[in-house]
């Protein structure tokens, strides 16, 4: 092997390399794939770099092994005929009469580099910068650069200005905890990591900014799961003088321009659909629309039942098209536990068969033995169920009903997030609080900065003192979310700019206007000098971008995540500081409970 001089390191990337190509004299760099003896004296070295694979033909190559990196210089020539790899981009061709540089020897990787072996998480996070040299982590991660990069072209065509927005920060409500720093300068004090820049936004609107957005980093102190992690990046977008349709505008064309740069096509129109019909159809207010088996509306059904099972205030039902068939009783004993494990009392199943007289259905199976042929017949008509499928039904609180058959839809026929599909969907009027505590308070769905609905607005003015009961889960909220395919993307909402509103919803919230200022105070100092109407929305990229390349689980498009414990194998993150420095910072750590 000999040295080459150059003045560049490589003139060509291995996987860019093609037919048209014979011929050339190039000097391609990377890590030995694979070597294959051809002869006493010459080798096949397949070089890979991040465009793909390159095979080389190499004279005296016994010194190369796996994960070498090397320079090779030789000429382009198209392989023998019959020798054409078809699964490779540069299967046509290879490289001969090559001069190979060792640029630096390797170890043995801690496991194997194709895609086909299954490796253990943890390993791969321990060495995470051998995992990122896969094929697949490649194109993640420049698929997620992609996604940044069109979001930054549409925001900008559409006038809005880049801010960026502090990172050490007082603490505010967000719903999770945040995660904190001490202050060495002011011992017993800390800043807070934010979890969103939700207030830093609002005062570049009242700064007049009048457009701002932002690939913000933002951190939470919460549980980890497939589309969550401690540090994510979210798009941050705030505009003044706005309506919620001029947000969701907004925000569709950066989404979609991001989906064409990634996808390489039009997702098309991004239905829109409320909170309330979301509930009632899918059971979720992330609403997974690739497939069918909505939920339907079975009360009215069962109004004058006596099946016990079904004396409920709400009772909903699900349809399996070929359930009937393709579900084992042991199948359906086990779907039963689990809606029990969701919180149902049970599930209800029922065969679909012909008619003893031939024309049109009958219920069998299950439950089907309590229900009279009225009912019968209207489970069935409301389900639109044919013989041959299955029908599960749930009677209990409407609340629990929804969530119990929500589950189990997902649970029966949720397609893989890798389909190719990319169903859009805006889910609009979200209740403006959640619930009620146990002291009768009312639980806000999001912040509390968000406008209520213009039509239930007087509701909430009206009297001299706050409403209170039920009647507040009534008032809807300018909140909407944006949802792909059951994955929530993001949320957002047109903000409280009026003083009499804001004051009215701490006044509901229970919050003293001392706690208000204590909070809030400098957001609210701010308004006092001319707030504009404003709105806006965060789309999570990590999300986004693990869907538009069908990975199941956000770490897979991020460089260096956490596992699902919070932990970083490759630093040891988190670990203990010195003594010393918990002295400098006035902090005494205690011992574990």
């Amino acid at each position: 092997m000999t040295g080459i001089d150059a003045t560049s390191m490589r003139t060509d990337l291995c996987g860019r390399l093609g037919r048209d190509d014979a011929g050339r004299t190039v000097t391609v760099c990377g890590w030995v794939d694979r070597r294959r003896e051809h002869s006493e004296h010459l080798a096949f070295v397949d070089l890979r770099d991040h465009s793909g694979v390159l095979q080389c033909v190499v004279d005296g190559a016994r010194d190369l092994r796996s994960e070498f990196v090397v320079r090779i210089t030789g000429t382009v020539r198209r392989r023998p005929e019959g020798t054409a790899n078809p699964a490779l981009a540069t299967g046509e061709v290879e490289l001969q009469d090559c001069d190979v540089e060792l640029l630096s020897r390797a170890e043995p990787p801690p496991f194997p580099l194709d895609e086909r072996t299954e490796v253990d998480e943890t390993l791969r996070l321990r060495h995470r910068y051998v995992d990122l040299r896969k094929s697949r982590m490649q194109h993640n991660l420049r698929a997620r650069a992609a996604v940044n990069r069109a979001i930054r072209r549409a925001m900008d065509a559409q006038g809005f200005v880049e801010v960026e927005t502090p990172m050490l920060i007082a603490s505010t409500p967000e719903g999770a905890r945040d995660f904190v720093v001490p202050s060495r300068k002011e011992p017993g004090s800390f800043y807070a990591l934010p979890q969103s820049p939700q207030i830093f936004k609002q005062l570049t609107m009242v700064g007049g900014v009048d457009r701002y957005y932002q690939i913000a980093r933002c951190l939470r102190d919460e549980d980890l799961r497939a589309d969550r992690q401690f540090e994510f990046c979210q798009l941050d977008v705030e505009a003044s003088f706005a309506s919620r349709d001029d947000v969701l505008g907004f925000v569709t064309r950066a989404v979609a321009e991001a989906t064409v740069e990634v996808a390489g096509h039009d997702p098309g129109t991004f239905g829109r659909m409320t909170w309330h019909d979301a509930m009632e159809r899918f059971g979720s207010d992330k609403p997974d629309t690739r497939f069918g088996m909505e939920l339907a509306e079975l009360t009215p059904v069962f109004a004058g039942t006596q099946a016990r099972v079904f004396q409920a205030p709400c009772t909903k039902g699900i349809c399996l098209t070929g359930g009937a068939d393709s579900l084992p009783r042991s199948r359906v004993d086990e779907l039963v536990a689990t809606c029990q494990s969701w919180g149902a009392k049970g599930l209800a199943w029922m065969r679909v068969v012909h008619a003893a007289d031939s024309i049109g259905s009958a219920l069998d199976g299950g439950v089907a033995k309590f229900l009279s042929s009225d009912e019968a017949a209207g489970v069935i008509e409301a389900l639109d169920a044919r013989p041959g499928d299955m029908v599960f039904l749930v009677a209990d609180e409407r609340r629990l009903v929804r969530h119990v058959l929500g589950l189990l839809r997902l649970e029966l026929g949720r397609p893989p997030v890798n389909d190719g599909s990319f169903n859009y969907l805006w889910v609009l009027d979200f209740p403006l609080f959640e619930a009620l505590s146990a002291e009768g308070d009312p639980i806000p769905s999001h912040h509390p900065f968000t406008m209520p609905h213009a039509d239930d607005l007087p509701l909430l003015m009206a009297g001299d003192g706050p409403p209170r009961g039920e009647a507040l889960l009534d008032v809807r909220s300018q909140a909407y979310d944006l949802v792909l395919n059951g994955w929530e993307l993001g949320s957002g909402s047109v903000r409280i700019h009026r003083r009499d509103v804001q004051q009215r919803i701490f006044e509901v919230l229970g919050i003293a206007p001392d706690e208000a200022r204590e909070r809030f105070g400098f957001l609210l100092d701010a308004f006092r000098y001319g707030a504009p109407p404003h709105a806006g929305f965060a789309v999570g990229l990590d999300r986004l971008a693990a869907l538009l390349v069908g990975e199941e689980n956000i770490r897979e498009v991020i460089a260096f995540p956490k596992t699902q414990s919070g932990a970083d194998p490759l630093t040891g993150a988190p670990s203990p500081i010195a003594d010393t420095h918990l002295r400098e910072l006035g902090l005494r750590v205690l011992p574990p409970a």
